[in-house]
């Protein structure tokens, strides 16, 4: 079963004195369990519209969202809350740290709110994680002594550490040298596999879009399949 579809999904914003501005038409998009699909295209051609309706941060104006086989217009706001909360990681070419706490404080921060189990074990979990993103011995440093490869990876072990069943990651490697954003996706894509979670990357870069198992292009709100060779 899909872990995330889309069927004709519309998005239309109104505009006071003037006719409403359509972002996304008719977008159709199935992702599977620990698939990575990318969506590239230019500035302003909907992408961050898109990435808020897949992490259930926004509605759809038309069409519909099926979030682990359950609708989402059958959900309640605070269902579509905890669902986002529990099973959605997302990632951003801003790390958007916290500067006065340490790596390891930065990635316990979403278990503040976990259920008891993973709360009272927040600070081991938050330490396995950036073992796996391979930044333990940088668990006690503030974000100002990392490096911005090592401050992303510690941004992706936050969003991680939940073990999202989503992972929504918006040009991850914008702010990264080339080298660095290899690896970065390398370890998304590790980490997607490993533990079977949908990734779905959004960028503007074709060289990161063609790590992906399926490509996409968004232009003037339609989206596009691409072949292999059609990203370069």
């Amino acid at each position: 079963m899909p872990l995330l579809e889309l069927e004709g999904v519309t998005r239309v914003v109104p505009i006071p004195d003037d006719e409403p501005l359509r972002i996304l038409s008719g977008v159709d998009l199935v992702v599977d369990a620990g698939e990575h699909v990318s969506i590239v295209g230019r500035s302003g051609s909907g992408k961050s519209t898109l990435l808020n309706i897949l992490g259930l941060l926004d509605e759809p104006t038309d069409g519909s969202i099926t979030f682990d086989g359950v609708p989402v217009r059958r959900m309640s706001s605070a269902d579509r809350d905890r669902r986002r909360g529990r099973e959605v990681g997302f990632i951003f070419q801003q790390f958007n740290l916290l500067p006065g706490r340490t790596a390891v404080e930065n990635v316990a921060t979403p278990l503040l709110y976990a259920e008891p189990r993973r709360f009272w074990r927040r600070r081991r979990l938050a330490l396995e994680m950036l073992d796996r993103v391979g930044l333990a011995n940088r668990a006690e440093w503030m974000p100002s002594r990392l490096s911005g490869g090592e401050q992303q990876r510690v941004a992706i072990a936050r969003a991680l550490v939940r073990n999202p069943r989503v992972i929504l990651a918006d040009e991850p490697t914008g702010a990264l040298d080339v080298q660095t954003g290899q690896s970065v996706m390398q370890l998304l894509d590790s980490v997607a596999h490993d533990t079977q979670s949908a990734l779905v990357t959004i960028t503007h870069d074709p060289a990161i879009a063609a790590l992906a198992d399926r490509r996409f292009r968004l232009d003037g709100g339609i989206l596009h399949a691409e072949q292999p060779e059609a990203v370069r």
